[in-house]
């Protein structure tokens, strides 16, 4: 069985975060996945989800909370999660060629070492960049996945957006699946308000194909995202009715 979460970077522009989890939790979600603006005051976060039925297994975190004091741990322990998700790069910091990211891979895998000692899962989630070809042709993300031991958060849109097929990569690497992000794209010159991304099920990519695929992999929990909803009672509603027509029960 699958779990659904919702990640709540989704819900950053509408406010209270109180009222969010509440709406959530009324449309039948009983997941939600954090990300670093959420983690200022953990004991009220954990009270609200207490109040409204909700954990919160998986949850973004910079490298830099990760070492050092250990502060991520620390949160991810007192919020009750299993996987810590390391999400980005920044632009300015980002390998330009293969033995960059060979060296980057080195970095995530004595990360994911710390996460495990501290009792955590660790694993890397992708944007676009990470399917640029590098000068020599070869993938960024291959060389993550090919030099380390991390597990893997699949955003399918991101790697579209990378001009990748999502089908390939989860023959061959969806036994690393932890997660599988849910984020739908619209057709071209439409939600140019929405930074052109869709509802689940409302945009171009085909999910009952991908979900059949998907739901073979170890991944965990399934989680619905928007980068930029304009309506997120819409956003949240529809998603998870797209989501009930693939015959899993949420």
């Amino acid at each position: 069985m699958k779990d659904w979460s919702f990640q709540l970077y989704s819900a950053r522009d509408f406010s209270p975060l109180k009222e969010n989890l509440r709406l959530l939790a009324e449309i039948g979600y009983s997941q939600v996945e954090g990300y670093g603006g959420l983690y200022n005051d953990i004991e009220k976060l954990r009270s609200m989800l207490n109040e409204y039925g909700l954990t919160m297994p998986t949850g973004h975190f910079d490298m830099e909370l990760l070492r050092g004091t250990g502060e991520g741990y620390r949160i991810a322990e007192k919020l009750g999660m299993e996987v810590i998700i390391c999400p980005y790069i920044l632009e300015n910091e980002r390998p330009r060629d293969t033995d960059g990211w060979k060296l980057f891979s080195e970095t995530l895998t004595k990360t994911g070492d710390l996460c495990r000692q501290a009792g955590f899962g660790f694993a890397w989630h992708n944007h676009d960049f990470e399917f640029e070809p590098l000068p020599d042709g070869q993938i960024p993300m291959k060389i993550l996945l090919d030099h380390s031991d991390m597990d893997w958060e699949i955003d399918l849109a991101w790697v579209v957006k990378g001009n990748s097929n999502p089908l390939g990569w989860i023959s061959e690497y969806g036994n690393r699946f932890c997660a599988v992000h849910l984020k739908d794209i619209a057709p071209h010159g439409e939600n140019a308000d929405e930074d052109g991304w869709a509802d689940l099920g409302h945009g171009i990519i085909d999910w009952p194909k991908m979900f059949q695929r998907l739901v073979k992999t170890p991944a965990s929990w399934f989680i619905l995202e928007h980068d930029k909803p304009n309506d997120l009672d819409r956003f949240a509603r529809r998603s998870m009715e797209t989501v009930r027509t693939f015959g899993v029960n949420p």
